[in-house]
């Protein structure tokens, strides 16, 4: 229906209020400002600080990789000592400009958390990024689900992500800027958001905790400069994902499964992960992003 002198009329008084009497003196919102639009400068790392939680391996080894190949000096911890310095020793040769040191710690109690972040003081005053990616799994069936296959999973996947980053606050703040806000990273599952075809009910309920858990921090932190945001995996080569993908027929199974037709890499995590630690991501809070080739946008039935 076309619109009425009285329409138009009230489209012109609002134009008129916000300053836009007509189109020769209406704003023209096309300015970038002083913004520098460079991928370098939306996407560059160098000298910042990360942590890497369950970085000796899987997800956790290529997010750190990536942070060191951008020149992100990176803390990694994982609970074998000699896993974690040998991915510690193979990551540093990535970059010479960072390096990649090694912090073993069991996180899944109070004092390894306690302990870990004592170690980390000794050698940093602050952290830019802190991802969160330390994990568990348990599977057993319904009826014979054992009370350990949750306190375990919950410990490690929830409440060890809340209590490394309460107690890294002071390093978080450090030198975190309304322009460039510290960073925290929760790595999620793509479990804890569709309903998963195993057993593996205590993972998935950890993994949508988690979620909420970023979106939660997040709220609060916001107006100490500091971003939480949460990382949906999908299928990824790991040791968790191993027993699905080790032998041929269930790899053809899991990649059937997804809509992309394959299984997630290196440059697929590292580099959402890279997005929100960098310029690019300040703006960006309390968010989940699937990195699941589609599976979360699969119709049921």
């Amino acid at each position: 229906m076309p619109d009425s002198p009285t329409i138009r009329g009230r489209a012109r008084r609002a134009g008129t209020h916000l300053g836009m009497t007509d189109e020769l003196h209406s704003p023209i919102y096309r300015s970038t400002g002083t913004s520098d639009l460079h991928v370098s400068s939306l996407f560059g790392l160098s000298g910042k600080v990360a942590v890497v939680t369950g970085g000796s391996r899987g997800i956790g080894f290529m997010i750190a990789a990536g942070l060191i190949t951008n020149d992100v000096t990176t803390y990694i911890t994982a609970r074998k000592a000699a896993a974690c310095d040998a991915a510690a020793a193979e990551l540093d040769a990535l970059s010479d400009s960072a390096s990649c040191v090694s912090i073993p710690a069991d996180l899944s109690d109070d004092a390894g958390v306690e302990a870990f972040v004592t170690s980390l003081r000794e050698h940093t005053n602050h952290v830019d990024i802190l991802i969160n990616n330390a994990g568990a799994a348990w599977g057993a069936p319904l009826g014979e689900f054992p009370g350990a296959g949750f306190d375990k999973v919950m410990d490690i996947n929830i409440k060890a992500p809340f209590m490394l980053t309460q107690a890294l606050l002071p390093e978080l703040e450090a030198e975190a800027t309304a322009d460039d806000p510290a960073r925290v990273v929760m790595i999620g599952s793509i479990d804890g958001i569709r309903v998963p075809t195993g057993d593996n009910y205590s993972y998935s309920a950890a993994k949508a905790g988690i979620h909420m858990l970023a979106r939660h921090l997040g709220a609060h932190v916001a107006g100490r400069h500091i971003t939480v945001n949460t990382i949906a995996p999908g299928p990824f080569e790991s040791k968790m994902m191993e027993y699905m993908l080790e032998a041929d027929d269930r790899r053809a199974m899991v990649i059937n499964q997804v809509p992309r037709q394959r299984i997630g890499t290196t440059e697929d995590i590292a580099g959402t992960v890279i997005f929100l630690a960098s310029r690019a991501g300040a703006f960006t809070t309390g968010a989940t992003i699937p990195v699941d080739g589609g599976i979360s946008t699969t119709r049921m039935g």
